[in-house]
């Protein structure tokens, strides 16, 4: 195993595909709130309901934020301001009503902000994490089912193949079924040279962000329905490498690779 010296590399995560994500979301609960905050008294008074604009740049904390490091895989409910993923501005519309997903990673960034928003648009959730973020979890747990939705906790490294296999079996036994797979779980570590990556931290990469995605979507196919959906985390490091980030790079390459072979597979798949 590498060491456990604290690195960047929850932060950086958030780069590139974070950013979309988080302002589709951002978006939706911002009309949301201002629909349900504007509708009610123009009804009554018969008029046609109204949404008034709002600064945003004072809505939420903004740089410059106090330098913090953690151990690795460091907690989301440990760093300061806290990340939002939703948990309190996210509503849903019933998208997702009867659904069933399974999602690695859901215990914070990308992965606890799609756990909260498929809750609440009417999933059941099975979440994969690493023991070490257990108090995450905790949480994401404690919001799914506020949501009056099925939460199912998986803790543990899906670098380990028969791990992949079991947590698919956890889940459709959890949920009932899985119809939905996001595999987002992730390592990213940041290195100035080639030179510095070793063997063991490389494998750790590629095992992590390839091994498992295919281990876990290998696992899961038999269990999924027609119209099921397949969702994998890429990045804008697939098409615009960051010379710090070689090994994670490649992966997501090759992730984004792999998501449009295996969409002309299942397409072709009788």
């Amino acid at each position: 195993m590498a060491d456990d010296s604290p690195s960047l590399s929850r932060r950086k995560l958030m780069q590139g595909v974070a950013a979309g994500m988080a302002t589709a979301f951002a978006g939706s609960a911002l009309a949301q709130d201002n629909a349900s905050a504007t509708a009610g008294g123009n009804a009554a008074s018969g008029a046609s309901p109204t949404t008034l604009p709002r600064d945003p740049r004072g809505l939420y904390p903004h740089p410059p934020f106090p330098e913090q490091q953690q151990p690795w895989p460091g907690l989301a409910g440990a760093m300061n301001p806290r990340p939002d993923h939703g948990e309190s501005t996210y509503r849903g519309a019933g998208l997702l009503a009867g659904r069933k997903a399974l999602i690695t990673g859901g215990d914070s960034g990308i992965g606890r902000a799609v756990a909260i928003a498929f809750a609440r648009e009417g999933a059941d959730v099975s979440i994969v994490y690493l023991p070490a973020e257990e108090p995450d979890a905790r949480e994401v747990m404690q919001l799914i089912r506020a949501a009056g939705r099925t939460a199912v906790a998986i803790p543990d490294d899906i670098r380990n193949e028969s791990f992949c296999m079991k947590l698919v079996d956890t889940a459709v036994s959890g949920m009932g079924g899985i119809d939905i797979l996001v595999n987002n779980a992730g390592r990213q570590q940041s290195h100035d040279s080639i030179l510095d990556i070793t063997t063991e931290q490389f494998e750790w990469t590629l095992r992590t962000n390839l091994f498992g995605m295919f281990w876990i979507t290998r696992a899961a196919i038999p269990h999924m329905p027609p119209g099921s959906a397949i969702i994998n985390t890429a990045s804008v490091n697939a098409y615009d490498p960051s010379p710090n980030l070689l090994d994670y790079a490649m992966t997501k390459a090759a992730i984004a690779n792999f998501t449009k072979g295996l969409a002309k597979h299942m397409a072709s798949t009788k």
